[in-house]
């Protein structure tokens, strides 16, 4: 049994026959999907408000014959009515899948046609800049040097992941799924890595990567198997991101420096550094393992963005002076 919250407890303005098969999709996506409570939580709170929306837009308890023949443009008077509520872009698509799960199970099951949703482009999301750390602050975080591990091992293990992820752009992910065996040295000068959906690449390799990881290996107390994984924990298993953003959070605080700063803006500042000295966009889509450039082309914005910050901090008609 999963543990979802009972729709039966909600103010929902549906047929009993519908409701069932609420409850039914939130078992299968509890049971059989095992989806996180909190997200089950979000999908029922989200198909709640749908049929909530349908009893009025409707003039009536819709069943599952009024989800049947659902028009696009109900599910767009939905979201117009949820956006005039104040509800913003994020949540709206958030809501939309959810409704869109429920369809679908019922279209499974043989009983809608979900094409109907489906014709309904999610709103536009706000897109974000990723926030890179600045080179000091890299080096900082990376350089292994403030001793905050209890042993000298495990800092170097941190700082050598770290290095890694700065210096090669890799997401953690591809830097805990490497090998001893696959392990570069100080005069390795490129790594092969398989990234998302199985693509793989070759970045090069700083020495400094090299002379990080050869640093942890020395120290490492742990007789490491050929093909079994490089960086461990201190039980000798394979190390979890979890141990390595919580050494980041660590680093942090002793650094004063933002919560932004992460594990993953390690490899934002990789892709933003290497742009501001004059890499081209292709080359680092490369590097990075983008799909596509348009997903590389963001770094742009960044690199925008951080130069009017400096332009408004050094220029004298920014600051408001006479020129």
């Amino acid at each position: 049994m999963s543990n979802v919250p009972s729709s039966d407890s909600l103010l929902v303005h549906a047929t009993p026959e519908l409701m069932r098969r609420v409850t039914a999709w939130l078992d299968h996506l509890g049971d059989e999907r095992r989806l996180a409570d909190k997200t089950l939580v979000a999908y029922e709170r989200d198909v709640t408000q749908f049929l909530q929306f349908l009893a009025l837009h409707l003039g009536g308890a819709p069943g599952v014959e009024e989800i049947r023949s659902l028009a696009p443009s109900d599910f767009r008077a939905f979201l117009a009515r949820r956006r005039n509520a104040g509800v913003g872009s994020r949540s709206l698509a958030r809501g939309l899948a959810g409704i869109r799960s429920f369809l679908g199970f019922l279209e499974r099951r043989g009983e809608v046609n979900a094409a109907a949703a489906g014709a309904v482009r999610p709103p536009r999301q706000p897109r974000s800049l990723p926030k890179p750390l600045s080179v000091v602050d890299a080096r900082a975080v990376t350089s292994g040097d403030l001793a905050l591990e209890a042993a000298p091992w495990i800092e170097a293990r941190n700082a050598a992941v770290l290095t890694l992820l700065y210096g090669c752009g890799l997401r953690i992910s591809e830097a805990l799924s490497l090998t001893l065996r696959s392990a570069p040295l100080p005069t390795t000068r490129s790594l092969r890595i398989v990234g998302k959906g199985g693509k793989e690449r070759i970045v090069p390799l700083l020495p400094a990567v090299g002379e990080a990881i050869a640093a942890y290996l020395r120290l490492c107390p742990y007789q490491l198997e050929p093909d079994g994984p490089l960086f461990v924990g201190v039980r000798g298993g394979p190390l979890s991101p979890r141990l390595v953003q919580m050494a980041v959070e660590k680093l942090r605080g002793a650094l004063g420096l933002p919560d932004s700063a992460t594990p993953h803006a390690l490899r934002h500042s990789f892709a933003t550094h290497l742009l501001a000295s004059g890499g081209d966009l292709r080359s680092i889509q490369e590097l990075l393992g983008h799909a596509s450039l348009s997903t590389t082309q963001i770094y742009t914005e960044v690199d925008a963005a951080r130069l009017l910050l400096a332009y408004d901090k050094a220029h004298p008609r920014a600051r408001g002076e006479q020129a």
